[in-house]
């Protein structure tokens, strides 16, 4: 899947939190709509943390070590 179709999944899925919301529907049911839109926000960052590890990171210039440390970095920034 697309990484725009992606997003749009995600606002689709918060608005869906949204209408619950103003529509007073029970807690329960906005927390799993909440938890739904949580997993895919999760996905959809996993998928361009990848990407950006994969293709953006330099390759071959640097030692395992400095590697790995980069990665932390990135992980530590985008899962905060």
């Amino acid at each position: 899947m697309d990484l725009v179709n992606r997003t749009k999944k995600v606002v689709g899925q918060l608005e869906g939190v949204l209408r619950a919301l103003n529509q007073d529907e029970p807690c329960a049911d906005v927390l799993q709509r909440l938890s739904a839109a949580r997993g895919a926000i999760n996905s959809l960052m996993a998928e361009l943390m990848e990407d950006h590890i994969r293709n953006h990171m330099p390759r071959n210039s640097k030692s395992s070590t400095e590697a790995a440390d980069d990665v932390i970095q990135i992980v530590r920034t985008y899962l905060k």
